[in-house]
């Protein structure tokens, strides 16, 4: 089944050239990280500094619109920054990328080459279709701070993913939720894709995802949707 994703008319009017790919995997297998994805988190680090060629991830165009936005619906970019300028600043750094697991260094490893937002979600913990909406305030995002279950609430206006039962992501795409992250027993996931402009780094950076997924777990069923605002 297709998974629905939607776009809120505030959201458009917020970024009227947002756009998203969405990359659909079943059968996929997930573990522990591997040798051959950390070398693909330290490939990504290398085509990163080679794209930057010394300059702050930040002042790359796709990363400062994402700056731009983040400010017009209130967020502080130097604080909160979006997940793809976030990883870049990791990888760096002499610590590098953090290893995770398979599934998620793989998408760690296109978003950081290819500095395009990338997340993935769990699609049997997801409850009904995926939006993305301004926030009224009152939704609850599930998280754990200082070892605990706790819930939080966006602000009023902030951009947040979100299904059927709360929040998934906030402030776009800068934290995760535990209860739809993927862990060891995921087979099944949604990969989000997202750029604030028709470019096709995202599609190119969807084919890289649905190639590495493929290779990782062979046999999988994967589809690239076409781009989506």
């Amino acid at each position: 089944m297709t998974l629905p994703l939607t776009v809120s008319d505030e959201v458009r009017a917020l970024a009227p050239g947002f756009t998203h790919v969405a990359v659909e995997a079943h059968g996929l297998v997930n573990g522990p990280s591997t040798d051959g994805t950390s070398e693909l988190l330290d490939a990504a680090a290398r085509r990163l500094a080679a794209r930057t060629a010394g300059r702050a991830p930040h002042e790359d165009p796709h990363m400062a619109a994402w700056r731009e936005v983040y400010t017009a619906f209130g967020s502080k970019p130097s604080r909160t920054r979006n997940s793809a300028e976030a990883l870049a600043r990791r990888a760096l750094t002499d610590a590098g990328l953090p290893r995770v697991n398979l599934l998620v260094d793989l998408y760690n490893a296109v978003s950081v080459a290819r500095l395009v937002p990338v997340g993935g979600e769990d699609l049997d913990r997801v409850r009904g279709g995926m939006r993305l909406v301004r926030a009224a305030g009152d939704e609850d995002f599930v998280t754990v701070a200082v070892g605990e279950e706790t819930v939080e609430h966006p602000a009023a206006g902030e951009v947040v993913w979100l299904d059927d039962a709360g929040v998934t992501c906030r402030r776009w795409n800068w934290r995760q939720g535990p209860r739809t992250r993927l862990t060891g027993e995921s087979t099944s996931a949604i990969f989000l894709l997202e750029s604030l402009a028709p470019a096709p780094e995202a599609e190119e950076a969807a084919v890289e995802l649905a190639e590495l997924l493929e290779k990782f777990s062979p046999g999988a069923r994967i589809e690239v949707r076409a781009p989506q605002g």
